[in-house]
């Protein structure tokens, strides 16, 4: 799951993190601290422009507390980026109506730019692949237009939006379609041999 796609810019030639000093990796229950502070560290940045800070002191409280965080960790369902020993993204995923959803997929500020969004969402495939699913849905909220951008060179597509009610923001929901990966006869990797 660690290697990069060739499509990846997430090594040196680029000017990014170089391939060896980027793991991704299920979380572990000693990668909880970390997780926590890559959601409240980017949070705040990423939410309070456009929805304010009542919307980041609920998300926060309601999807970044150690009870979730341990929860998705023990479940198996968050993936990390450590880089120098420290959590720099996380992506956390589930199921949502049927289809693999991602849930969250954040990295730290002053590591934007560098491949690490891309190398965990490369992850993120893997792991519906390997888990049989056929497409991935997300949402973002409305107004985060660096998310819909990154979805959106990730071969996402909006299906719909939903209300947030009660003053929340309105929420962009997207899906990918997968394809297995094939050997070059086009027999699927996985399939009969």
């Amino acid at each position: 799951m660690t290697a990069p796609r060739p499509s990846d810019d997430s090594h040196g030639a680029h000017g990014g993190v170089e391939e060896d000093d980027l793991e991704i990796r299920l979380a572990a229950g000693n990668d909880l601290a970390g997780v926590l502070s890559v959601g409240h560290r980017t949070w705040l940045a990423t939410y309070e422009p456009i929805a304010g800070p009542e919307y980041v002191a609920m998300g926060l409280a309601k999807w970044w507390t150690p009870d979730v965080a341990t929860t998705s960790i023990r479940q198996g369902r968050t993936l990390v980026a450590i880089e120098a020993g420290e959590v720099v993204g996380v992506a956390t995923f589930g199921m949502q109506d049927g289809a693999f959803a991602l849930w969250k997929l954040y990295v730290l500020p002053g590591h934007h730019g560098h491949g690490i969004g891309s190398r965990l969402m490369n992850a993120v495939v893997d792991r519906a692949l390997e888990l049989g699913h056929d497409r991935i849905v997300l949402s973002h909220i409305e107004g985060n237009r660096q998310a819909a951008r990154f979805y959106a060179a990730h071969g996402f597509t909006e299906t719909h939006r939903e209300s947030g009610g009660s003053g929340l923001p309105v929420s962009v929901w997207m899906e990918r379609r997968l394809t297995p990966p094939t050997t070059l006869d086009g027999t699927p990797v996985n399939g009969p041999s």
